[in-house]
């Protein structure tokens, strides 16, 4: 079982070297990472200008990899034979936030093991909400029981299973639950301005996270209530329901007047 290893954080974040350790266990881990943050990037790809892979190690001394592109990037250049060796299962992570809800449009983590499922290999996304006190081992482990499970059973085509660990430790979890995906966003937009030195002024877009425990059955329910999310997330964004409801519309190809 050959497994690539990629993030959104960059190849020296802290939650890569903990899921690259607890994978080894289930087969040959290969990292190919972003040499920089590429997090809220989405499923961006690089076609206008060269990639290129340079070696690099991670803290336990272990070989890695890493280049400029993004982490849909890593994917393609690691499927498509720049690392010299077929890949069986892509798993992206740890992520340092929550990928949740509507956020998960903009996931470089997500977007990381959608590509891999684009490309017909299976597809998984970790993310945790990263505390100081409860670092990443417990959702290195979470990935880890994932994984066993998927080179098990498999995943359907078109499908990625996007995993959110809550920031808590293994004992206070309270199981896996598979969840929908909520129908809203994990973080609150603002919009604040600021004015610069010379007059100007600029506007930062952030906002904090917020849990709702009332939203069961959904990852940030899920989330909020101390369990583990599993989410299988569809490739086809095809509005199957409203389809038939379309096809009434009187759309008509306008008439060249000139």
């Amino acid at each position: 079982m050959n497994i690539l290893i990629t993030n959104d954080d960059g190849v020296t974040s802290v939650g890569l070297h903990a899921l690259a350790n607890a994978l080894r266990e289930v087969g040959d881990v290969t990292v190919l990472a972003p040499n920089r943050n590429w997090s809220v990037s989405g499923h961006a790809k690089t076609l206008d200008n060269p990639l290129r892979i340079r070696s690099a190690y991670l803290p336990d001394g272990s070989n890695a990899f890493t280049t400029n592109g993004s982490p849909a990037d890593c994917v393609v250049l690691g499927l498509l034979g720049a690392l010299k060796k077929p890949i069986d299962l892509v798993v992206a992570g740890i992520n340092t936030s929550n990928n949740l809800g509507y956020d998960v449009n903009y996931s470089g983590t997500a977007a990381a093991a959608t590509e891999a499922v684009i490309m017909g290999v299976p597809g998984i996304a970790i993310s945790t909400l990263f505390d100081e006190d409860i670092g990443y081992g417990p959702a290195a482990q979470v990935g880890l029981e994932v994984v066993r499970q998927v080179v098990h059973h498999g995943l359907p085509s078109a499908t990625i299973l996007n995993v959110n660990v809550p920031t808590i430790t293994l004992d206070r979890m309270k199981g896996f639950e598979i969840t929908r995906q909520c129908d809203s966003g994990h973080h609150q937009d603002d919009l604040v301005h600021y004015e610069d030195p010379y007059g100007e002024t600029y506007y930062w877009i952030g906002g904090k996270p917020f849990n709702n425990p009332e939203k069961i059955g959904t990852d940030i329910g899920a989330i909020a209530n101390n369990y583990i999310s599993v989410t299988p997330l569809k490739i086809d964004r095809t509005s199957n329901s409203f389809i038939s409801d379309l096809n009434d519309w009187v759309l008509e190809v306008p008439i060249d007047h000139d």
